[in-house]
Parts: structure tokens; sequence; C-alpha cells
């Protein structure tokens, strides 16, 4: 039986901490205080708890989702490993076309990595995937942005998000392009509620849309820069809903200062976000994604990796 919201305990949070670490491209776990999204401790020491040995030998956008049963968690990832070489140029234009995937029944247990070619032949790269899944569908929708030749679309050469499908993470169809506002758009991250569809991306700021379904044609503009006044300039944000509320959490990184920074809403319509007063989040947190956990998967992930 799937975990309902009566279950929940706290949340956890997957996450790199970035190329200015030798171990900074790899997976970390931090996990609430209870169900208190805006106070977090690292777990496993602050160590990563996943490490790549495929492709760049480095991850980056650590991205979970959980099975429809609940019985099943999927994580997948960007293969980028910039420390070292720091060639951005290289990495846009002639990185890998290939995600990392891992799975785990219990949070805490992870099967070997895979490596699975996802992005066209041209692409530059293959960024930040993330998983959609309706609320009682198999089918997940993944989704990420690639550096597209003008070969592949026309116009020039800009990120693109695309998309394609999976029942198990095995096989997926051919891509598609699924965003292309005709400039780059990347890291977009997206939730359902209230009978919507709500993506947050990074275009000329941090925009947020509503559709009515993944693949509706005409998603709507609600807010063109959800990070102001609260960040000078905002990446790879994070959704997810309060365990306990009927609030959400957007986390984006000001990755010119500061970091992480938290915002909330109770209108995800609306568009408004607030800043919170008080907030603790993890040492150094990067570009990830946060879940929420029964009270077993919390003891368990405690019990194994520390607090």
């Amino acid at each position: 039986m799937a975990a309902n919201v009566g279950q929940y305990a706290g949340y956890l949070f997957a996450y790199f901490k970035g190329e200015r670490y030798e171990d900074g491209e790899q997976v970390y776990f931090a996990i609430s205080e209870g169900n208190n999204a805006l106070a977090w401790r690292e777990l496993n020491g602050g160590q990563p708890v996943l490490v790549s040995t495929m492709g760049e030998k480095g991850v980056r956008d650590p991205y979970i989702v959980r099975s429809p049963l609940g019985d099943c968690f999927y994580l997948v990832a960007t293969d980028l490993r910039i420390h070292g070489n720091g060639d951005w140029k290289r990495a846009v234009t002639a990185g890998s076309r290939s995600i990392m995937i891992w799975n785990s029944s219990n949070l805490v247990d992870w099967s070997r990595q895979s490596m699975v070619e996802l992005a066209p032949e041209g692409a530059g790269c293959t960024w930040a995937p993330e998983v959609f899944r309706k609320s009682g569908s198999d089918v997940y929708c993944l989704f990420w942005a690639s550096m597209l030749d003008g070969s592949l679309s026309d116009g020039d050469r800009y990120h693109r998000m695309m998309a394609a499908e999976t029942k198990d993470f095995v096989t997926f169809s051919k891509p598609i392009v699924y965003m292309d506002y005709g400039y780059s758009v990347i890291d977009t991250t997206m939730i359902e509620a209230q009978g919507s569809v709500y993506r947050i991306s990074k275009g000329h700021n941090i925009m947020q849309e509503s559709g009515r379904s993944f693949y509706d044609p005409s998603f709507k503009l609600i807010n063109d820069r959800v990070e102001q006044p609260y960040l000078r300039q905002g990446e790879g944000p994070i959704i997810f809903k309060s365990n306990t509320e009927d609030k959400w959490y957007a986390f984006i990184d000001e990755y010119v200062d500061r970091g992480y920074i938290p915002l909330e809403t109770t209108d995800l319509s609306s568009g408004i976000w607030s800043l919170p007063e008080h907030y603790s989040l993890p040492a150094s947190p990067r570009h990830g994604s946060v879940i929420p956990v029964t009270r077993l998967e919390y003891d368990r992930l405690l019990e194994r990796y520390g607090g």
C-alpha cells in the first residue's frame, strides 16, 4: 500500500555539494527535523551516500521519485564532473548524453548504478533529469535540459527541455522536445496540486507556470521572477508540499551568493512566495530533490546513516 500523508514523519533531501570539493559531485543525504521542512541535518557524517563509478564519475542534480505503491524508489542524476577541469564549455557543448540511475526498496540499500543514454545525437548535454508521475499512473515522464544544435530544431543553439517516458527506468521512449521557448530553459521542476500541474524553471529568471497536465500545450505564466525580491539570481529550483498543511516550498539556489534559500506559499496558483523568518539547511547543498518519508523510512535512514 502506498504511503499516505498521515504516515509521513519527515523529509529526505538528496543533493550534491558542488565542484569546489573533490567529492562534491556525488549524492548526499540530509533529513529534516521531523516534519519541519525548514530544519535539516546531514546524514552519513556529511559524506556521500552514492558515488558514481561510471561515465564522467561525477553526478549532480539527484532526483528521487517514489513508485505508485511506495515500495520502490528511483534516483536519477546528471552525469557530469566539473571539479578538476572547470570546463563548462565542454560540459555544455560536448557533455554526456546519458543519465545515471539507482533504485532502492527502502532508501538505504541501493542497486548498482546504471547509465542510460537519453539525449539525441548532437545534443550538448543532459542536465538535471527529473520525473513526473501523474497520480494513479504507472508511467513516469522523465524530463531534462539539452543544448541542441540547429539541425535538431530551428533557431540558434540553446537549451530545450526534453522528455521521454518509461515504466521501469530500463527502457525509454524516443525523446521529444518538451519545452522550446526560443531561449535557454533549464532546471524545470514540477508538482501536481489542486487539479493543476505547476512548473518552475530557470529561464531568464525563475519562472512559474500552471497547466492542466504534463503535456498541456498551453501552460500559463504565473510569475516570471519567483526569486525576486528575495534572491539576486537563482537556479536549481526544488518544489514540494508540506506533510502537515496546505503549504508548498520552493528551494532556490542563489548560486552567486548564499546557496539554497527556501520560499513558501499557501496558494500555488497565486505565484506569490514569501521568505520564512527562520531556516537551517544542510551545509553547501546544490540542486537536488526533497521527498516525504514515513516513520519507518525516517527511522531506517537515521539508523543506517546517523544524524
